[in-house]
């Protein structure tokens, strides 16, 4: 088996987007896509610097975790993708980061709340946080763990609708239909946790936005409905 050209040069980009949209930083963060007909993933290795990283040092792995091209480990937060990929299955593509305003919320224990058209645009509803790791959890398979924390959080959630979460006391993962789009997600994500940040500041009575507005743009945007932008 052997991933696509195609599909790991669509990994690295997405990866390369994270560094160019200021979400990570030195080797922190990663982007995945997964071919589902092969069920092999591509993930950024672990460790090495984004200026570093080309097609071919990309790791592919089967959905087990294990190694079947590349010469380095893969990124320590494998489990966790995979764990999403199993669970999820329309999304072709995850990322994560420690981008500054979503994290704060994930350290907080906070969920980001809908405060207006432009998070409406492209999640619907608040983005939710895990559930706090017991400690067996942590101390057993930690990364597979936190996927599981993810896919539970998301029982009555549809990960269609809501293409990000933060981890409690970590870090946001956001997904979507390819590695392009995850990264894209990402980056709507910080700006959105930005937004909701300096609103709650400025007006700490705050209320979420209704749920007819709300609906109107993400509807608008998503679904077999949807009348934003070109045909096709």
């Amino acid at each position: 088996m052997s991933a696509s050209t195609t599909l790991r040069e669509e990994v690295l980009e997405a990866n390369l987007e994270l560094v160019r949209a200021g979400l990570v930083i030195h080797a922190f963060g990663n982007a995945s896509g997964i071919d589902r007909e092969q069920g092999l993933v591509v993930i950024k290795p672990s460790g090495v610097p984004y200026d570093r990283l080309t097609p071919g040092r990309l790791v592919v792995t089967d959905l087990e975790g294990r190694v079947v091209e590349g010469e380095f480990r893969p990124s320590s937060d494998l489990p966790t993708h995979l764990a999403l990929y199993k669970a999820f299955g329309g999304i072709g593509g995850v990322a994560h980061t420690h981008s500054r305003r979503a994290t704060a919320w994930a350290q907080a224990g906070r969920e980001i709340p809908c405060l207006g058209t432009t998070h409406a645009d492209y999640f619907r509803g608040p983005i939710p946080v895990t559930a706090e790791m017991t400690p067996e959890a942590i101390e057993s398979a930690y990364e597979w763990n936190t996927g599981e924390a993810i896919v539970r959080r998301f029982a009555k959630i549809d990960p269609a609708e809501i293409s990000a979460v933060l981890v409690r006391g970590h870090a946001p993962f956001t997904w979507g239909a390819t590695p392009t789009e995850a990264s894209h997600h990402a980056d709507i994500l910080e700006q959105v946790a930005s937004m909701a940040w300096h609103t709650v500041v400025l007006n700490p009575a705050v209320t979420e936005l209704s749920p007819h507005l709300r609906d109107k743009h993400f509807l608008r945007k998503h679904g077999p409905n949807a009348y934003y932008g070109q045909p096709g």
